[in-house]
């Protein structure tokens, strides 16, 4: 156990997984406790979310239908997954939830400006390092303008979604949405608001006062929001995993579908949605020296092309584009090669080890760190030599596990429906 700012929370398990202990228990699930809560459109969806888990001991029929907000952000898949469990898990609760995209709040092309921008910065090596470290983490002057110029376009859009749609309870999935929700709270008596990072070392736009709850997924995380806020209420829980991961294939099955050989070696290679990093060297390096690759290219459709046409001449790749196959070729594999991000935790699930390629910079290279504390991986570098090497290493020492290295779906239940109680959304609300 560990006391930090008033709160009662328990230290990561072997695996990593974070839960949080102490206070008064409901409906069987572990709360955190104590801590004083802080004062306090465009590309909307709505509509029933389905996504598995299990229940949390509360009963339906005990709980209040509310409406809740989930401001995700269109960068990569990572917000919209996050968003998309949230929004299950307030669904099963009674609530009306609906989502929607931060970066499209900016308005016309200022959204698409944004993630230009963004790209632009992670491909020229250091800078989007140099912009993090020196200014995200610490709130310096960049990192307050881009605060207050998203601001001034996300603002009035969600005042006008908030005044259209009462509003119960904001669950912010994106910096830009929890700076804007700060700023118009006070205009919305009742509101409760709520903040919810998977990052290691959440950045100074993340944390804002008029925010009730901060959801983070490790002690670190809880520690950098106290860092700009001491007297937050902060919530560690676990990483929530889509439900397809929770019921794989077997590895034989799985490899028998995609024409793998039982005793092969076999990788799966992917870099998020964006394709980052040279996976298509490294699936050639890597297919040379004998190994099956399952190389991913998500929504990046150059990377798709080139992965179909070295796939003519390897036949030991095996192309995807943007699939919803994952969970399969995860158990067909031997080793989950990737970049840090929600990816692992759905490795850990379906009891693959990994590898990191150290591709993406600033917050993923603090992510990184993270993953690589939680166990059951190494890490290396991009180019297709150390790549190739690393994998036929890590492949000389792992074997699939027979058990997962994660907690089930219900720690994440458990988690997120005490952390709701503490601000007023429990089963007696």
């Amino acid at each position: 156990m560990a006391q930090i700012g008033g709160v009662t929370v328990s230290e990561p398990s072997e695996d990593g997984d974070p839960a949080m202990a102490g206070g008064p228990v409901s409906s069987g699930g572990p709360v955190v406790s104590g801590g004083p809560v802080l004062s306090g459109g465009a590309g909307v969806t709505s509509g029933p979310v389905t996504m598995g888990g299990s229940d949390d001991g509360v009963p339906p029929s005990r709980t209040r239908r509310g409406s809740a907000l989930l401001l995700s952000g269109s960068l990569g898949m990572g917000h919209d997954v996050m968003a998309e469990a949230c929004a299950a898990s307030l669904t099963r609760r009674g609530f009306t939830a609906r989502t929607a995209d931060s970066l499209r709040m900016l308005g016309g092309r200022n959204g698409a400006r944004g993630e230009k921008v963004f790209r632009g910065m992670i491909a020229v090596p250091g800078l989007y390092d140099a912009v993090h470290f020196s200014q995200m983490r610490t709130g310096g002057r960049l990192a307050r303008m881009i605060e207050r110029t998203s601001s001034r376009y996300v603002v009035p859009a969600l005042r006008e979604e908030l005044t259209a749609t009462p509003t119960d309870l904001v669950i912010s999935i994106f910096a830009t949405g929890a700076a804007a929700t700060s700023r118009v709270k006070p205009e919305f008596p009742g509101l409760a608001t709520a903040v919810f990072s998977t990052d290691c070392c959440v950045h100074r736009l993340w944390v804002h006062e008029n925010t009730d709850l901060f959801l983070v997924t490790s002690q670190t995380a809880a520690r950098y929001v106290r860092r700009f806020a001491p007297n937050a209420l902060v919530a560690v829980v676990p990483t929530p995993v889509r439900e397809p991961f929770y019921d794989p294939p077997t590895q034989e099955e799985a490899r028998a579908a995609l024409g793998i050989p039982a005793d092969a070696p076999c990788v799966l290679l992917m870099s998020g949605s964006w394709g980052l990093g040279p996976l298509v060297e490294g699936a050639a390096a890597m297919a040379a020296a004998g190994i099956y690759v399952l190389a991913v290219a998500g929504r990046n459709r150059q990377l798709a092309t080139r992965l179909t046409a070295l796939a003519e001449r390897q036949h030991k790749v095996i192309p995807f584009g943007f699939t919803d196959r994952v969970p399969a070729l995860m158990a067909a594999s031997d080793l989950v090669i990737t970049s840090s991000g929600d990816t692992c935790s759905e490795a850990r699930v379906i009891g693959r080890d990994l590898l990191l390629i150290d591709v993406v910079p600033g917050h993923g290279r603090d992510n990184l760190q993270k993953e690589l504390e939680r166990g059951h991986a190494e890490v290396t570098n991009t180019d297709p030599v150390s790549l190739t090497r690393s994998a036929l290493a890590c492949l000389d020492r792992v074997k699939p596990p027979s058990e997962r290295v994660a907690l089930g779906p219900q720690a994440w239940e458990q988690a997120f429906g005490a952390a709701l109680a503490q601000i007023g959304f429990g089963a007696h609300w």
